[in-house]
Protein backbone atom coordinates (compact mmCIF):
# COMPACT_ATOMS: atom_id res chain seq x y z
CA UNK A 1 0.00 0.00 0.00
CA UNK A 2 2.75 2.43 0.98
CA UNK A 3 4.66 1.62 -2.22
CA UNK A 4 1.51 2.38 -4.25
CA UNK A 5 1.14 5.80 -2.61
CA UNK A 6 4.78 6.63 -3.31
CA UNK A 7 4.35 5.67 -6.96
CA UNK A 8 1.13 7.69 -7.18
CA UNK A 9 2.81 10.76 -5.63
CA UNK A 10 5.80 10.36 -7.97
CA UNK A 11 3.50 10.11 -11.01
CA UNK A 12 1.50 13.15 -9.88
CA UNK A 13 4.70 15.15 -9.33
CA UNK A 14 5.96 14.10 -12.75
CA UNK A 15 2.66 15.18 -14.35
CA UNK A 16 2.77 18.46 -12.44
CA UNK A 17 6.35 19.18 -13.55
CA UNK A 18 5.62 18.27 -17.19
CA UNK A 19 2.37 20.27 -17.12
CA UNK A 20 4.14 23.31 -15.68
CA UNK A 21 6.88 23.04 -18.29
CA UNK A 22 4.27 22.70 -21.05
CA UNK A 23 2.26 25.71 -19.90
CA UNK A 24 5.44 27.77 -19.45
CA UNK A 25 6.54 26.92 -23.01
CA UNK A 26 3.17 27.89 -24.47
CA UNK A 27 3.13 31.14 -22.52
CA UNK A 28 6.73 32.03 -23.37
CA UNK A 29 6.12 32.01 -27.11
CA UNK A 30 3.12 34.30 -26.60
CA UNK A 31 5.15 36.68 -24.40
CA UNK A 32 7.91 36.84 -27.01
CA UNK A 33 5.39 37.46 -29.79
CA UNK A 34 3.77 40.26 -27.79
CA UNK A 35 7.18 41.82 -27.12
CA UNK A 36 7.86 41.94 -30.87
CA UNK A 37 4.43 43.52 -31.41
CA UNK A 38 5.06 46.07 -28.67
CA UNK A 39 8.43 47.07 -30.08
CA UNK A 40 6.96 47.35 -33.60
CA UNK A 41 4.25 49.64 -32.20
CA UNK A 42 7.00 51.92 -30.87
CA UNK A 43 8.55 52.09 -34.35
CA UNK A 44 5.16 52.91 -35.87
CA UNK A 45 4.65 55.70 -33.33
CA UNK A 46 7.95 57.29 -34.31
CA UNK A 47 7.31 56.77 -38.04
CA UNK A 48 3.99 58.56 -37.63
CA UNK A 49 5.69 61.38 -35.74
CA UNK A 50 8.22 61.71 -38.56
CA UNK A 51 5.40 61.69 -41.11
CA UNK A 52 3.70 64.52 -39.23
CA UNK A 53 6.89 66.63 -39.30
CA UNK A 54 7.63 66.13 -42.98
CA UNK A 55 4.96 68.42 -44.51
CA UNK A 56 6.19 71.38 -42.44
CA UNK A 57 9.80 70.68 -43.37
CA UNK A 58 8.92 70.32 -47.05
CA UNK A 59 6.94 73.58 -47.03
CA UNK A 60 9.86 75.42 -45.47
CA UNK A 61 12.33 74.05 -48.02
CA UNK A 62 9.91 74.64 -50.92
CA UNK A 63 10.00 78.36 -50.32
CA UNK A 64 13.73 78.39 -50.97
CA UNK A 65 14.09 75.66 -53.57
CA UNK A 66 11.19 76.16 -55.95
CA UNK A 67 12.92 74.36 -58.83
CA UNK A 68 13.59 71.14 -56.84
CA UNK A 69 10.15 69.72 -57.61
CA UNK A 70 11.22 66.09 -58.16
CA UNK A 71 12.45 65.58 -54.60
CA UNK A 72 9.27 67.07 -53.12
CA UNK A 73 7.20 64.63 -55.17
CA UNK A 74 9.36 61.69 -54.01
CA UNK A 75 9.05 62.73 -50.35
CA UNK A 76 5.30 63.21 -50.67
CA UNK A 77 4.80 59.87 -52.43
CA UNK A 78 6.96 57.97 -49.92
CA UNK A 79 5.18 59.65 -47.01
CA UNK A 80 1.74 58.88 -48.47
CA UNK A 81 2.71 55.24 -49.01
CA UNK A 82 3.92 54.80 -45.43
CA UNK A 83 0.95 56.68 -43.97
CA UNK A 84 -1.42 54.45 -45.94
CA UNK A 85 0.28 51.29 -44.73
CA UNK A 86 0.24 52.46 -41.11
CA UNK A 87 -3.41 53.51 -41.15
CA UNK A 88 -4.64 50.52 -43.16
CA UNK A 89 -2.67 47.89 -41.26
CA UNK A 90 -0.22 46.80 -43.95
CA UNK A 91 2.28 44.05 -43.26
CA UNK A 92 5.38 44.77 -41.23
CA UNK A 93 7.54 43.90 -44.25
CA UNK A 94 5.71 46.48 -46.41
CA UNK A 95 5.99 49.13 -43.68
CA UNK A 96 9.72 48.48 -43.31
CA UNK A 97 10.22 48.94 -47.06
CA UNK A 98 8.10 52.11 -47.11
CA UNK A 99 10.05 53.51 -44.13
CA UNK A 100 13.33 52.87 -45.96
CA UNK A 101 11.96 54.57 -49.07
CA UNK A 102 10.95 57.62 -47.04
CA UNK A 103 14.32 57.66 -45.27
CA UNK A 104 16.08 57.83 -48.66
CA UNK A 105 13.83 60.62 -49.92
CA UNK A 106 14.41 62.62 -46.73
CA UNK A 107 18.16 62.19 -47.07
CA UNK A 108 17.98 63.62 -50.61
CA UNK A 109 15.80 66.50 -49.36
CA UNK A 110 18.28 67.37 -46.64
CA UNK A 111 21.12 67.19 -49.18
CA UNK A 112 19.37 69.93 -51.16
CA UNK A 113 19.43 72.13 -48.08
CA UNK A 114 23.23 72.32 -48.34
CA UNK A 115 22.81 74.42 -51.51
CA UNK A 116 20.78 77.09 -49.70
CA UNK A 117 22.68 78.90 -46.93
CA UNK A 118 19.71 81.20 -46.18
CA UNK A 119 17.54 78.16 -45.53
CA UNK A 120 20.09 76.69 -43.15
CA UNK A 121 19.83 79.89 -41.09
CA UNK A 122 16.00 79.93 -41.05
CA UNK A 123 14.79 79.41 -37.45
CA UNK A 124 11.68 77.47 -38.46
CA UNK A 125 13.77 75.14 -40.60
CA UNK A 126 16.33 74.65 -37.83
CA UNK A 127 13.60 73.80 -35.32
CA UNK A 128 12.01 71.31 -37.72
CA UNK A 129 15.37 69.81 -38.56
CA UNK A 130 16.13 69.35 -34.84
CA UNK A 131 12.74 67.70 -34.28
CA UNK A 132 13.31 65.43 -37.26
CA UNK A 133 16.80 64.51 -36.02
CA UNK A 134 15.37 63.69 -32.59
CA UNK A 135 12.69 61.55 -34.20
CA UNK A 136 15.26 59.75 -36.34
CA UNK A 137 17.20 58.96 -33.16
CA UNK A 138 14.03 57.61 -31.54
CA UNK A 139 13.39 55.47 -34.64
CA UNK A 140 16.94 54.10 -34.44
CA UNK A 141 16.48 53.19 -30.76
CA UNK A 142 13.05 51.65 -31.42
CA UNK A 143 14.47 49.72 -34.39
CA UNK A 144 17.26 48.32 -32.20
CA UNK A 145 14.77 47.23 -29.53
CA UNK A 146 12.48 45.72 -32.16
CA UNK A 147 15.35 43.78 -33.75
CA UNK A 148 16.41 42.53 -30.31
CA UNK A 149 12.86 41.28 -29.63
CA UNK A 150 12.72 39.69 -33.11
CA UNK A 151 16.02 37.93 -32.47
CA UNK A 152 14.76 36.51 -29.18
CA UNK A 153 11.46 35.39 -30.76
CA UNK A 154 13.08 33.91 -33.90
CA UNK A 155 15.69 32.09 -31.81
CA UNK A 156 13.05 30.62 -29.54
CA UNK A 157 10.85 29.34 -32.37
CA UNK A 158 13.88 27.65 -33.97
CA UNK A 159 14.93 25.84 -30.78
CA UNK A 160 13.83 22.23 -30.28
CA UNK A 161 11.12 22.74 -27.69
CA UNK A 162 10.42 26.35 -28.70
CA UNK A 163 9.46 25.27 -32.22
CA UNK A 164 7.07 22.70 -30.73
CA UNK A 165 5.31 25.33 -28.61
CA UNK A 166 5.33 27.89 -31.44
CA UNK A 167 3.61 25.42 -33.77
CA UNK A 168 0.99 24.66 -31.13
CA UNK A 169 0.27 28.40 -30.80
CA UNK A 170 0.42 29.04 -34.56
CA UNK A 171 3.34 31.44 -34.09
CA UNK A 172 6.00 29.54 -36.01
CA UNK A 173 6.71 32.12 -38.75
CA UNK A 174 9.95 34.06 -38.16
CA UNK A 175 9.49 37.83 -37.86
CA UNK A 176 11.39 40.17 -40.20
CA UNK A 177 14.28 42.31 -38.98
CA UNK A 178 14.28 46.05 -39.67
CA UNK A 179 17.61 46.28 -41.48
CA UNK A 180 19.50 49.06 -43.20
CA UNK A 181 20.03 48.01 -46.78
CA UNK A 182 21.17 51.19 -48.50
CA UNK A 183 24.95 51.36 -48.68
CA UNK A 184 24.88 55.11 -47.98
CA UNK A 185 23.22 54.47 -44.60
CA UNK A 186 25.81 51.85 -43.62
CA UNK A 187 28.85 54.04 -44.33
CA UNK A 188 30.56 55.95 -41.57
CA UNK A 189 30.20 59.67 -42.30
CA UNK A 190 33.32 61.46 -43.45
CA UNK A 191 34.22 64.43 -41.25
CA UNK A 192 36.36 67.24 -42.70
CA UNK A 193 37.70 70.22 -40.81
Amino acid sequence: MRKGIIILVAVLLFILVIGSWFIHGLNKVVRLDEKVNEEWAQIETQLKRRNDLIPNLVQTVKGYAKHEKEIFIKVADARAKLTGLISQGGSIEAKIEAAKELQGALARLLAIVERYPDLKANQNFLRLQDELAGTENRIAVARTRYNRAVKEFNTYIREVFGSFFAKLRGLNRPRPYFRIEEESEKKVPEVKF
